[in-house]
């Protein structure tokens, strides 16, 4: 009973350990075609199929551009959608060839 307990013991400390490498990163989801800068200038999901972490992750960046741009636009006395649409080209800028971009259809492209 002892060594169950141990044995179950290790496989639960393995697994906790290990779930944090089994988390995307932005940078993988990029490289994978599952994530592309939209142009909104916020990310959004090439496929609709994606785990809830990925979606979770998205969500959490996007909001946290969101705050920013609404700094920007009311130190600037500018509309949000002209900040995210500045962003959204230097996102473009930025993006490294292979990785998906929303081109003037909304049609998801590799750059």
């Amino acid at each position: 009973m002892k060594r169950r307990i141990m044995l179950l013991t290790s496989l639960l400390l393995c697994t906790f350990i290990a779930l944090p490498a089994l988390a995307l990163t932005l940078q993988e989801a990029k490289e994978q075609g599952l994530v592309g800068e939209q142009r909104d200038g916020f990310l959004g999901l090439v496929s609709a199929s994606a785990s809830n972490e990925l979606r979770a992750m998205i969500e959490s960046i996007n909001t946290q551009r969101r705050e920013r741009y609404q700094q920007i636009a009311q130190q600037n006395g500018i509309e949000l959608r002209q900040v995210a649409a500045l962003a959204y080209e230097k996102a473009v800028e930025a993006t490294q060839p292979g990785h998906f971009i929303q081109d003037a259809s909304g049609a998801w492209v590799r750059k």
